[in-house]
């Protein structure tokens, strides 16, 4: 059996177990994509998957834009551990713009902590805010912890390093990831808005009942999830991830050292409790827009994405370059990823149930 044959046999196993509806993977191998699979339905007529269906990249957003920042960082352009007001000709809390893209950050006034955030902090995950603004009681964005000192999963501190570049700047987020990651790597069905060209192969969604969602066709760059991609492009992206394109060793390599240990128990809720220290899983830290961890196969990273109706993952074996991607237009189908995973790379260490942690398995 062939390793793609080996992967397609948990998936159909996977989605017989959850009742997924649709599923695509890709498996790379020592950095070259050795092919895209894909299975199910695309949409509730019964429209079938294919490689370049579109769906929704949500939160691999993440590594992507973190990718770029990085690109940036290598060319001088900006500096990952000067504080961002280094970048603003007016303070942060200034700013009164568009909500459907920016925090409120008006309501940061009198927490000058905001002062010592670096683009490091933002996409590492240790800014000090929640997911998402519009989480908090009082629908403000607040720092909870000092800036650095530990690690909770935020949304708004992608959103602010966004900020940083298009408002200090004057970079265009949405241009620069399509000059510096998605034509690079061939990704031509990748955008961070949504394109009339992907309406003929689009797949829209189902959620933990059952319910079919409609796609929705994103019209805001958000370096936190906007991403429409297919298996074929992203299967490119961690191909071009773990070969280092476009990046000196040294700068590839900032983006998956463990950075920051993660002290949690589960990554969300986003501010839960640290652990005592004898109790945490010492390899687990945040790299830069990607977790890291050292497994029986040597280190390695993944990112997940995630919405009522999206289950995406991509994990990586650094030593070996070997990964493998899936994107799921039903968020059922995450429960199956640990086995879907093993039978593509074999144990790798994943954090499965710091990641998945309100969900029961399959392995």
């Amino acid at each position: 059996m062939t390793p793609l044959d080996a992967i397609e046999a948990a998936a159909r196993q996977g989605m017989d177990a959850t009742g997924a509806k649709g599923l695509a993977f890709g498996f790379v191998e020592d950095g070259e994509v050795v092919g895209v699979r894909v299975l199910g339905d695309r949409n509730a007529d019964g429209e079938p998957l294919t490689g370049r269906t579109v769906m929704y990249g949500a939160s691999l957003t993440k590594a992507a834009f973190a990718y770029m920042v990085v690109q940036l960082a290598e060319e001088g352009v900006i500096d990952l551990d000067e504080p961002i007001p280094t970048y603003l000709s007016e303070p942060l809390t200034a700013y009164d713009g568009d909500p459907w893209v920016y925090a409120p950050y008006a309501t940061l006034a009198g927490d000058d902590r905001w002062r010592r955030i670096t683009p490091r902090m933002l996409l590492m995950h240790s800014a000090g805010f929640a997911n998402f603004w519009f989480l908090e009681p009082d629908r403000g964005l607040h720092i909870h912890f000092e800036p650095g000192s530990r690690y909770a999963y935020s949304g708004d501190g992608f959103i602010l390093m966004q900020y940083v570049l298009e408002k200090g700047l004057g970079l265009d987020v949405g241009e620069e990831m399509d000059a510096r990651v998605f034509e690079p790597l061939g990704m031509t069905r990748t955008g961070m808005i949504w394109r009339e060209d992907f309406a003929d192969d689009l797949a829209d969604g189902w959620t933990m009942e059952g319910e079919p969602v409609p796609h929705d066709d994103r019209s805001k760059v958000r370096a936190a999830g906007s991403m429409d991609t297919t298996i074929t492009d992203v299967a490119r992206f961690a191909a071009g991830l773990v070969r280092c394109e476009n990046l000196s060793s040294d700068s590839c390599a900032q983006l998956t050292a463990p950075s920051l240990p993660i002290t949690t128990p589960a990554q969300f809720p986003t501010l839960t409790e640290e652990l005592p220290a004898d109790e945490r899983r010492a390899d687990l830290s945040a790299g830069l827009g990607v977790v890291t961890f050292e497994g029986p196969q040597g280190p390695a990273f993944y990112k997940g994405g995630h919405d009522e109706n999206t289950g995406n993952t991509l994990v990586c074996l650094k030593e070996r370059r070997d990964c493998v991607v899936i994107l799921s237009n039903d968020v059922r189908a995450e429960a199956a990823f640990p086995s879907i995973v093993e039978a593509a790379l074999g144990e790798t260490g994943a954090p499965w149930a710091w990641e998945y942690s309100s969900l029961k398995l399959e392995r």
